[in-house]
């Protein structure tokens, strides 16, 4: 039991706190600076939607109004079934000779509209985003700018949760994605980032592979291909994406059960990822693999507590008791003050270990996950 509670211990504190260290001493030893530069190549915007009326308009709006030069951007969207006003609003904008639309009548997954719209786009670099999340005014510009260091190959930007006006949150999913950009921070100032940011990234044109049907995280797929062709993928701060802090609770889980679950289903497309011919394996298995198995450490952890005796394993039950009971009354909204910031991380780390669960056991059963809006 003993060796139970050390080794779940340490794979516990490996990846949340582990990890982000070596990547800041790696930084600090051996940094690899973007020789990023003032530079205007000819974009295109591709996003896959999908029954998207209640933001589509909105979405197009912020596209058309972006900083970057009009001749030199294309706004490619594939329509991918839908049934309300989506395709309405897809032509009303086409009249713009910027945009082009492409219609599908039959839904075939966000993967498959993105192969379509791979041979509609004519930029040297395709920037790739989804309906819901606002960029801000300079986000194509910041992104184009690394492209100037001929070493990068996709570039993610960031996304906060929050609003462009009052700032980012700093509770519950607002708390997690700030600590996971500082994690892509420091792998790029190192090396690359494994994955992007699906609300916000770039490829070179000349890097893009066909995604296979029904991918879930194209923007885990996408980057590691980059990576394979010898390219760097990295994080840039600069170019922001902003997306509500508070989708629902039921809606939040089912997006993070879906996002997990992407990440078993990638092992299977892409098995190399776990080889030696992938440069990024190790930054791989640490960021992404470890987490999956962080929930059964969770519960190996708390039994092997509950049977060992000694004043360290009683204190660390206490711990996990108070931790989860905190959790609890979060879930209750019975914690006010200045004890709710410290509830809700807890909160959040147990909900993404709940999803991480479900998620295996989806992958067990060969349960499907579709791309939603």
């Amino acid at each position: 039991m003993k060796v139970v509670f050390w080794a779940a211990t340490a794979l516990i504190v490996y990846t949340y706190a582990g990890y982000a260290g070596w990547l800041w001493l790696r930084a600090r030893l051996r940094p690899w600076p973007v020789l990023s530069g003032a530079w205007e190549p000819f974009v295109s915007i591709v996003m896959v939607v999908r029954n998207e009326e209640l933001c589509l308009e909105a979405k197009l709006q912020n596209l058309r109004a972006l900083d970057y030069p009009a001749e030199r951007c294309q706004i490619v969207v594939v329509s991918d079934g839908s049934t309300d006003r989506t395709e309405q609003i897809l032509r009303e904008h086409a009249r713009d000779p910027r945009v082009q639309v492409l219609m599908n009548q039959l839904s075939q997954g966000k993967a498959s509209g993105l192969n379509d719209a791979f041979g509609l786009v004519s930029g040297e670099i395709v920037v790739f985003t989804d309906a819901r999340q606002r960029m801000e005014g300079d986000a194509i510009r910041r992104l184009a700018e690394d492209f100037a260091d001929p070493e990068v190959g996709c570039v993610s930007g960031a996304l906060f949760l929050g609003d462009a006006q009052t700032g980012e949150s700093a509770k519950g999913m607002g708390l997690y994605w700030r600590v996971e950009k500082k994690i892509r921070e420091l792998e790029s100032q190192s090396g690359s980032v494994v994955g992007a940011t699906g609300a916000i990234y770039a490829v070179r044109r000349e890097l893009l592979t066909p995604v296979p049907e029904n991918t879930i995280l194209d923007d885990v797929y996408l980057p590691m291909q980059v990576v394979r062709q010898g390219k760097r993928v990295i994080f840039e701060p600069r170019a922001r994406a902003w997306d509500s802090p508070d989708l629902g609770a039921e809606r939040e889980f089912s997006r993070k059960v879906r996002t997990l679950s992407g990440n078993y289903q990638l092992l299977q497309l892409a098995p190399w990822i776990l080889k030696s011919e992938d440069p990024v394996r190790f930054e791989f298995i640490s960021h992404k693999v470890l987490r999956l198995a962080v929930p059964f450490a969770l519960a190996a952890l708390l039994l092997s507590s509950i049977f060992l005796t000694g004043i360290v394993y009683r204190f660390a039950l206490a711990l996990q008791i108070l931790f989860y009971g905190m959790s609890g009354l979060a879930g209750l909204r019975l914690i006010r003050g200045r004890w709710s910031g410290m509830a809700d991380a807890a909160l959040t780390f147990v909900v993404l270990n709940s999803a991480a669960a479900v998620a295996f056991v989806n992958f067990l059963t060969g349960r499907k996950t579709v791309w939603a809006r």
